[in-house]
């Protein structure tokens, strides 16, 4: 082994880690909190470990600080989707969900599966997920008033407070928006990225500028497929043998937030653009239901996303209506 591994299992509050050197498990709580980070190092300075594979799973904020300090101290960091963890889990027969327990899997699953490793994300992109991130948080907000106000309330001081409160969420999402906007035009290769998007019927400047909020950088997948199941939207098939043939259905280990993002673009394109129209129409002929026309269209477009920003040109949806011609 090259290098020890440090497996963290990452909660809001704390960090348990486990250490695994090739001699010796050793494990630690700290605060999930800077000066818990210092104290993290401090304690693999003292077991001698200067160099070592950490892994942890992505969390969001939660997980984001320790990994990139951890980097910086010149660490190599792995983050990888907790559903690679759940399924190695399920894989071991593990019984035992314990914190302590789930930061030595985590690095038992690192000295096994020699995940890839991360490097943190531009200043743009964090800035651009954070505000995307806020703007759902805001929409959230309003809904859940909203319907509070459709409830039937009747108190005259609660619908004042109410219609104020949902006036001000509108104003604040209406601003975000056009913070959104103002970020993603002051940096070039946002732009030029929102613009190719935007070239694919049914994505529009919005839903183009969330999905450049979950797509670090293209480059991060090989393949289209790869993209498509970072969304949760590869097929899950049921076959074993003679008996059990269920409906295929979406896998959902993914990034919820990118497959939640992809459904009203999937049903505007069903309808709209030619390529995804084509498609859905063999599918309902061939007898699928109408989700899974719409959650196919959501994994059509996460191919036609790869391409446009793989490529780095607009989407053309008569190009194979054009090469039908040529030939």
């Amino acid at each position: 082994m090259a290098h020890p591994v440090l497996g963290i299992d990452v909660s809001k509050e704390t960090l348990d880690v486990a250490l695994i050197d090739g001699v010796r498990l050793s494990t630690k709580q700290f605060d999930n909190e800077p000066a818990g980070y210092q104290r993290l190092r401090l304690w693999l300075h003292k077991q001698g470990i200067s160099k070592a594979h950490v892994c942890l799973e992505a969390t969001g904020q939660y997980s984001d600080g320790v990994a990139e300090f951890l980097h910086e101290q010149n660490y190599e960091v792995s983050v990888v989707n907790p559903a690679r963890i759940k399924h190695y889990a399920n894989s071991k027969l593990r019984r035992n969900k314990t914190d302590k327990a789930d930061a030595q899997l985590i690095a038992e699953y690192c000295l096994r599966e020699k995940p890839a490793l991360w490097s943190p994300p531009p200043v743009s992109f964090k800035h651009l997920q954070a505000l995307i991130r806020h703007l759902d948080d805001l929409q959230v907000n309003l809904t859940r008033e909203t319907n509070r106000l459709a409830s039937g309330v009747r108190t005259p001081q609660v619908l004042e407070q109410l219609k104020d409160l949902i006036t001000f969420l509108k104003q604040q999402i209406q601003q975000t928006k056009t913070m959104i906007q103002a970020h993603i035009n002051s940096y070039p290769d946002l732009k030029r990225k929102q613009i190719l998007l935007t070239s694919i019927r049914g994505i529009g400047a919005l839903t183009a500028a969330k999905i450049l909020g979950e797509i670090r950088d293209v480059t991060d997948f090989e393949n289209a497929r790869q993209l498509a199941a970072y969304a949760g939207l590869t097929p899950r098939n049921f076959l074993s043998g003679t008996s059990v043939h269920k409906k295929s259905r979406l896998s959902k280990a993914g990034n919820s937030n990118l497959r939640k993002d992809l459904f009203l673009p999937a049903i505007v394109a069903k309808r709209y653009n030619l390529i995804v129209k084509a498609f859905c129409v063999r599918l309902e002929q061939s007898g699928l239901r109408p989700m899974e026309v719409v959650g196919a269209a959501m994994h059509k477009l996460t191919h036609l996303i790869f391409g446009v920003l793989k490529s780095g040109r607009p989407f053309d949806e008569n190009y194979l209506v054009n090469v039908q011609t040529r030939s």
